[in-house]
């Protein structure tokens, strides 16, 4: 490549730059372990194409234990990395689904959405919905659907970004074909991705992080309405009623020294008072940041975190 090729058109730190030829260069989140038995968990995981149009996957996790016919709760999982880095393949994100699994005994469907910039938004979420209709059109076709999945009790989950796809899911199921076919009982949402124009909480004196959130914003998703675009801001001009969330019960998981924590209680206060009829709480995990429970996983707050959302998940009807 010449000069001209080499010209960075964004400077996305500290995750990828773009390059004035259209190459884009990750430096985070490229790295790549296969599915298979994992020996410290015992928990046993495939990947298995679900859209053949696209080549979107997904990377289905069970304990290797679980007999066939056994039943196991059913979790739909949105990996985060701000939609456009990693994979269901980043071994961060696997070893410590791997630790979720072992610890709540679920069955787990780990979506390898496309990323931005090439797929821009809403690609990302156009394949969370289809992995939702993938889940439901080959819940008798699928050997570890078929024989393990209990259809009665399935949640959805996702950290940062992905925790934001799992809430536009959720409105999107309410009313839709899809929600009576596969009842959400509840959502997980760990260290949400939601953002906004005008700072609440920490934003206010952070300006450092405040702006740096708000590129990574506008690299993804260069909408006339910036950070108030309904897609990132859940109470922006133009949003649907956080009311209509199609589950039961919902937790959210915020990090005290997170920039996004504010963001998190924002939307747990917003909830309360929404007149939505479900359930809904909040868990704090002091002295931690963003996604720690993926940058390490053997940390005491992340053991800690995974068995909470154990309890969340397993919890009597």
């Amino acid at each position: 490549m010449g000069p001209a090729d080499t010209e960075v058109m964004h400077d996305v730190f500290p995750f990828l730059k773009q390059y004035k030829d259209g190459t884009i260069e990750r430096f985070i989140g490229t790295e790549y372990v296969p599915a298979g038995l994992d020996p410290d968990t015992h928990v046993f995981s495939e990947d298995t194409i679900i859209v053949p149009e696209t080549g979107v996957s997904a990377r289905l996790y069970r304990p290797n234990s679980t007999k066939s016919g056994h039943k196991l709760p059913l979790v739909i999982y949105y990996h985060g990395g701000g939609f456009f880095i990693s994979s269901v393949a980043d071994p961060k994100y696997h070893h410590s689904l791997n630790k979720l699994v072992a610890e709540a005994n679920i069955l787990l469907v780990s979506v390898d959405y496309r990323l931005a910039p090439e797929a821009p938004l809403p690609a990302a979420l156009e394949d969370s919905w289809a992995a939702l209709e993938w889940v439901v059109t080959h819940s008798v076709e699928e050997p570890w659907l078929k024989d393990y999945a209990d259809f009665s009790h399935v949640f959805l989950a996702g950290d940062s970004c992905g925790a934001n796809m799992a809430h536009h899911i959720a409105l999107k199921l309410n009313g839709s074909k899809l929600g009576p076919e596969l009842k959400i009982e509840g959502i997980a949402m760990i260290n949400p991705y939601f953002w906004g124009k005008d700072p609440v909480g920490v934003e206010i004196t952070d300006h450092f992080r405040k702006s740096m959130v708000d590129k990574w914003w506008t690299f993804i998703c260069p909408s006339d309405k910036g950070c108030d675009d309904p897609l990132i801001n859940p109470f922006a001009d133009g949003s649907p009623g956080i009311e209509g969330l199609g589950c039961s019960r919902l937790v959210v998981v915020v990090s005290e020294m997170d920039v996004l924590r504010d963001r998190g209680m924002l939307y747990y206060g917003k909830l309360v008072s929404s007149g939505w009829k479900g359930n809904v709480e909040v868990m704090e995990i002091k002295g931690e940041d963003h996604v720690f429970h993926i940058i390490d996983p053997n940390c005491q707050n992340a053991k800690s975190l995974f068995k909470r959302l154990a309890s969340f998940i397993n919890q009597p009807s």
